[in-house]
C-alpha cells in the first residue's frame, strides 16, 4: 500500500509564493507515476503537473506553465510544488497522486490520494 499526504497550502496574497510538498510512504519502489491536482469550487478536478518517475518526462497545465514546478527529493521521498506569482484563480484545495503506471498529461486514473490542502490567494 502507499500513503500520501500533502502540506504547505495557506493563505497568500496575489503575486506570492507558496511550495507544497507530498510526502508517499509505503511501496514507493513500485510507482511509476506522481502528480499534483487542484479543485477549485465549482470546478471539475484538474491536473496541475505530473511527471513520470522512470524518464522523468513532465506536464505541465497551460495555466501554471511558467510559474509552477514540479520536483522530487528521493532521499525524503517527497515531492514539491513550488507556486510562484500566484493568481486568485489558483486558489483550490490541491492534491498529490502517485500511481504505478504512467500517465500521459497527468489523465487517467491514479490509484493513491492524498487528503488535499487548501491553497487561497486573496489579498
Amino acid at each position: 500500500q502507499v500513503q500520501v499526504v500533502e502540506s504547505g497550502g495557506g493563505l497568500v496574497q496575489p503575486g506570492g509564493t507558496l511550495r507544497l510538498s507530498c510526502e508517499i510512504s509505503g511501496f514507493t519502489s513500485d510507482l511509476d507515476a506522481i502528480g499534483w491536482f487542484r479543485r477549485a469550487p465549482g470546478k471539475d478536478r484538474e491536473g496541475v503537473s505530473c511527471f513520470n518517475v522512470d524518464d522523468g518526462r513532465t506536464y505541465y497545465a497551460d495555466s501554471v506553465q511558467g510559474r509552477f514546478t514540479i520536483s522530487r527529493d528521493n532521499a525524503k521521498n517527497t515531492v514539491y510544488l513550488q507556486m510562484n506569482s500566484l493568481k486568485p484563480e489558483d486558489t483550490a484545495v490541491y492534491y498529490c497522486a502517485a500511481d504505478t503506471a504512467t500517465h500521459n498529461r497527468c489523465v487517467g486514473f491514479w490509484s493513491f490520494w492524498g487528503q488535499g490542502t487548501q491553497v487561497t490567494v486573496s489579498s
